[in-house]
């Protein structure tokens, strides 16, 4: 069975209550649930991780050396500036997907760069909670074709 990391950054254990218009009314736990009932129909096993901290992010990152197959990382305001997130996704070689529940294009100037994306295999942006799921699914289609070579 393959692993997922699922890492959110700062302030995603607010959603739900936070800028709604923006983010919607889901949860945290909510995108959850969702992801994990999506994640069985493809035999994936799923772990979560969210935290304000950058160092803690940076410590889940290394730690899933060895232990997933895959990153599924929504790095919040962290993924306009952290060198040392986009360092660490960079040195652990986990095929990584990059998740925004807004479109960072459409926003403020400073939201449309991100530093992460470049060291993931893809990014996904404005499907709001849906993003995950197209992530996921990424995940899954990337392990089939892992598997064919």
């Amino acid at each position: 069975m393959k692993r997922v990391l699922v890492i959110n950054g700062p302030n995603l254990n607010l959603l739900g209550t936070r800028e709604k218009n923006i983010y919607g009314i889901e949860t945290l736990d909510d995108i959850e649930k969702r992801i994990a009932d999506e994640a069985e129909a493809y035999n994936i096993k799923v772990d979560f991780f969210q935290s304000n901290h950058e160092g803690g992010i940076i410590d889940r990152i290394h730690e899933a050396r060895g232990k997933y197959d895959a990153i599924i990382i929504n790095p919040g305001a962290f993924t306009h500036y952290s060198i040392a997130i986009r360092d660490a996704i960079k040195a652990v070689e986990i095929p990584s997907i990059e998740v925004h529940l807004s479109n960072i294009y459409n926003r403020e100037e400073f939201r449309s760069k991100s530093v992460i994306a470049p060291v993931c295999v893809g990014q996904i942006s404005g499907f709001g909670s849906i993003g995950y799921l197209l992530a996921l699914k990424a995940t899954d289609l990337l392990f089939k074709q892992d598997d064919t070579i």
